[in-house]
């Protein structure tokens, strides 16, 4: 059996069949992924705001899968008819052909730019642990950068950051940065937070249309009153390196573009002879792919009807999770000839973190806004972050965010400086300065130059 994905929907459906099939001796269950860790999203844009330690939202997959194998690579190849994987891993891309008699589709979606001109060079995205660093170093650069007195005419542009996309996470992504911005920039001298700009920008009349008018009005007055431009029913056009072109027909001037105003299925889908729509593997009420014995699919990456409303499920990270237990259970069904079990399931609610101690959402149609919902968001979510050990930690590094600045490290990985010399070599101008200066006394012999400190980390695999 394989699982390709580690996201909710994979990992979850692995930690259910971790508990029953996993057990027995001639079953094998392989989760494929591409990084070795489970990254919880919903507090990605913590990281990049400095708010928590950034390896506590992701737990390694080894230490939450006992008995289910892992492969950490890449999915290269998935042939329904031959019913076959080809999966990749390491710097020299081994290639392997895994093959299954039930497969589990949970690959997720990637950040779609729709073609839009210059914003595959120059926006971020905020999908990866990877995307939330680099974010945090690149709005540290530009304040290291922006308080030399050289680059004062750069300042405008290097201070100016721009969202788009008024969801959950370009509201909490702009929330959080400006937070984080407008604590740091009293650390540089020669930054006022009147030089600071934050831009929201939403296709939409209300931003987080999920939760409502009401709450979407709320945080945009809370954000507004923080100094967050909020520009609605606009859309990006395009960018370059000098600026942002919106639909409003203005160029924003600025070196920080980060998207966050849709994603796609992720492209390997396009390469299956299964049915399709908007990119997405159609499945039947069981998960099951239609004409395809054997294969499921959730998630992301699958239109999942809904039988309440009669249209899909959204890609949410709680249905995602609902998702991943029942396949495990219709497949442990499958295999004992039990019963399987259509998915249903209702939204119970959502929360998004609009900054300062300050949260919107709706749990079971009742509102919040304000500090409570700030609370419930952080109270949630550290309930259903994995381990007890991660959970210890984000509740610590919230403590002490109270109490403390927020950091200003730039997290390189830069390898340290080193030289290449032979032991009795010295440098040219000592040796030429004793040379002319012979009434000194003559210098002792050069000794071996100690190296700084550092060693450079390999990371091993196994092969599945």
């Amino acid at each position: 059996m394989l699982i390709l994905g580690g996201g909710f929907g994979g990992l979850y459906a692995a930690l259910r069949l971790e508990k029953t099939l996993a057990r027995r001796r001639d079953v094998e269950i392989t989760l494929v992924n591409r990084e070795n860790f489970f990254l919880f999203t919903p507090m990605l844009h913590e990281v990049a705001a400095s708010d928590i330690d950034l390896t506590n939202i992701v737990s390694p997959v080894r230490k939450l899968l006992r008995r289910v194998n892992f492969f950490a690579g890449s999915v290269e190849q998935v042939d329904l008819a031959t019913r076959r994987v080809v999966v990749s891993h390491g710097s020299e891309v081994h290639r392997h052909a895994l093959e299954y008699d039930h497969l589990v589709i949970a690959l997720g979606a990637v950040t779609n730019f729709y073609d839009l001109p210059g914003l595959e060079h120059h926006a971020q995205a905020m999908k990866s642990l990877g995307d939330a660093i680099y974010l945090r170093n690149h709005i540290i650069a530009h304040l290291e950068q922006a308080d030399f007195d050289c680059c004062a005419e750069m300042r405008q542009g290097l201070l100016t950051f721009v969202v788009a996309g008024g969801g959950f996470a370009g509201v909490e992504t702009i929330a959080a940065i400006n937070d984080f911005v407008r604590e740091a920039i009293r650390a540089y001298p020669n930054l006022r937070e009147d030089d600071l700009r934050m831009i929201l920008v939403h296709s939409g009349p209300v931003i987080l249309p999920e939760l409502g008018e009401k709450l979407g009005i709320y945080a945009a007055k809370k954000l507004g009153k923080r100094k967050v431009e909020i520009r609605v029913n606009t859309r990006v056009r395009g960018a370059s390196g000098r600026g942002v072109e919106l639909s409003d027909g203005t160029t924003v001037e600025t070196s920080t573009l980060i998207w966050t105003a849709g994603t796609s299925p992720n492209p390997i889908l396009d390469t299956l002879p299964c049915r399709r729509e908007r990119g997405r593997i159609v499945v039947n009420e069981l998960l099951e792919v239609p004409d395809w014995p054997g294969v499921w699919a959730l998630g992301d990456c699958a239109l999942v009807p809904d039988r309440r409303t009669g249209k899909y499920c959204p890609p949410t990270a709680q249905h995602a999770v609902r998702e991943g237990t029942l396949v495990a259970h219709n497949i442990t069904a499958a295999i004992r000839h039990g019963r399987k079990k259509a998915f249903s399931f209702a939204t119970m609610g959502q929360l998004a973190a609009i900054g300062r101690r300050t949260g919107v959402g709706i749990i079971c149609g009742i509102s919040f806004s304000g500090f409570f919902a700030w609370w419930l968001w952080r109270t949630v979510y550290l309930g259903k972050l994995p381990r007890f050990e991660k959970k210890v930690r984000v509740a610590l590094d919230w403590t002490l965010d109270l109490l403390f600045p927020k950091d200003l490290i730039q997290f390189m990985t830069l390898r340290s400086q080193a030289v290449s010399r032979a032991e009795d070599e010295r440098p040219k101008s000592l040796l030429q300065a004793n040379v002319e200066s012979k009434s000194l006394p003559q210098a002792p012999a050069a000794r071996p130059l100690a190296d700084e400190g550092g060693s450079d980390i390999t990371t091993g695999g196994r092969h599945v």
